[in-house]
């Protein structure tokens, strides 16, 4: 099985585990799209801007001596948008409605997030 496919059917089950994810994108660390759940247009400009906050929130970081990342929350008037690292070359993007159990989306993130990481490893 491909990467894309092996990484996308974690992120479906990530959706179907969580009901109020409304989708997630999974980039590499340079911005790339490895998978999109659901498929949606802009696949390609998120895993863009996600890689950029992933290089921001990794130098706020080590500049301010709080360790390795392990995820960014953003919350906004229509919802939240929260990135994990899943390992040192891919990074999942989860976007999820208002008033998400934040604490649900955590342990769901992360645990999918170590999955996809389990995943990229095993293909290098």
């Amino acid at each position: 099985m491909e990467l894309h496919d092996e990484v996308l059917k974690e992120m479906v089950l990530l959706r179907e585990r969580t009901p109020d994810i409304s989708g997630s994108v999974a980039c590499t660390v340079d911005g790339l799209a490895v998978a999109c759940d659901p498929v949606v247009d802009n696949g390609e400009r998120t895993a863009a801007l996600t890689a950029a906050l992933l290089a921001m929130s990794r130098r706020m970081l080590a500049m301010s001596g709080r360790g390795d990342l392990e995820e960014t929350l953003i919350s906004g008037t229509a919802g939240f948008a929260a990135f994990y690292a899943a390992g040192p070359t891919i990074v999942l993007t989860v976007l999820a409605q208002p008033g998400t159990n934040l604490g649900l989306l955590r342990l769901e993130g992360r645990k999918t997030a170590a999955a996809v990481a389990a995943i990229a490893a095993r293909m290098r």
